[in-house]
């Protein structure tokens, strides 16, 4: 079902189509909280005030339930710390049971021990570990409300833990580049090759557009059409709102449906997506407002084609070799477009380092 379902897809994105059938996003962000415990001056929710709400149970089931079929992969994240949501290691499970794999992205600030271990003990796939900094000062700038000897001590437990048990768990530790911690790439990165357990350590480029407003992709760049609009990942907030894309909510996009009122399939292929589709397909999609302001990055149609050769799983693994492939310049550029004006730093060798 779900090989059919990504070929369904892969042919819709090919050909264009507006209206995909029967055919359903193979990825999905689903937010379960809305909480947050920090200040973090580039994120979207100091823009866009959250309630302290947790996504509730009638609405995840109701996804996962009418998403099993075709689901490969869902990020149980979105503009909360996933770690305040009670239920977080019950929907882990709960997807587990419907053969749909999930990964988490943490500010680090709750993971003490006995969380580490009943963390390790979930099918968890991958967690993204959030560590914007590598002094104090930088650190605490970005995740105010954080402590920075706390944080980096509670990442290197798991990262010990997860090593000594021989789990399969992916952890990558991130950094978004920024203009107080540009300078401390070398630093962080050394400091994490050190730490077993660690399997990747990515640094990565700010997508949002509250730090450095003059962001975005210039008309010229959207030569394709955009994959999430046909594979996903769609974004489910945690009142059951459903979006495009993981960049359309924080764009001020508008809700394509409500999951708690409308099914996944009325949904993905409403007649505002399908509209949105068919601007993407005329190239006219830097004339939609959160289109033209959207600072992530553009892949070319064969890698979209490619991604939906395989499960979503391993997708999400290969998508950081890709990045190297085309930032040391063994790919050529184009086959992923960077967000514009703001210039491209050049890449170091090891800016994005995948660790055996």
């Amino acid at each position: 079902m779900r090989i059919l379902n990504r070929a369904k897809l892969l042919a819709g994105y090919l050909l264009g189509r507006h209206d995909l059938g029967s055919a359903l996003p193979v990825e999905y962000i689903v937010e379960t909280t809305a909480k947050c415990n920090l200040y973090c001056p580039m994120c979207p929710r100091e823009t866009h005030k959250q309630p302290k709400e947790d996504m509730t149970d009638e609405v995840f089931t109701r996804l996962v339930s009418e998403t099993r079929e075709s689901a490969e992969h869902v990020m149980l994240i979105g503009l909360g710390e996933p770690f305040m949501d009670k239920q977080i290691f019950s929907r882990i499970e709960y997807c587990e049971r419907h053969n749909i794999a999930t990964l988490l992205s943490s500010n680090g600030t709750f993971l003490d021990e006995a969380t580490c271990a009943k963390l390790l003990d979930t099918p968890l796939k991958h967690i993204t570990l959030s560590m914007d900094g590598a002094r104090k000062e930088s650190f605490e700038h970005y995740r105010k409300g954080a402590r920075f000897e706390k944080v980096r001590d509670n990442f290197v437990r798991l990262c010990r833990m997860k090593h000594e048990r021989g789990s399969s768990l992916q952890i990558v530790v991130q950094m978004i580049r920024l203009e107080k911690n540009a300078a401390e790439v070398d630093e962080f990165m050394e400091f994490w090759k050190a730490v077993p357990g660690v399997d990747q350590i990515r640094i990565k480029e700010d997508e949002t557009d509250l730090l450095s407003p003059a962001g975005g992709h210039a008309p010229e760049d959207w030569k394709h059409p955009c994959h999430y609009l046909w594979r996903g990942a769609m974004y489910v907030k945690h009142n059951g709102d459903v979006y495009p894309c993981c960049q359309s909510y924080m764009l001020d996009g508008a809700p394509m449906g409500n999951i708690a009122q409308q099914s996944m399939p009325e949904i993905f292929n409403s007649s505002a997506m399908q509209e949105l589709r068919r601007r993407h397909v005329a190239g006219e999609a830097s004339q939609v407002p959160m289109c033209s302001r959207c600072r992530t990055t553009i892949p070319h149609p064969l890698l979209v084609a490619g991604s939906l050769l395989f499960h979503g799983e391993t997708v999400r693994k290969l998508l950081p070799l890709v990045e190297r492939l085309t930032y040391f310049s063994k790919l050529p550029r184009r086959f992923l477009t960077p967000q514009r004006p703001v210039p491209a730093p050049v890449p170091r060798k090891d800016e994005l380092v995948q660790i055996k």
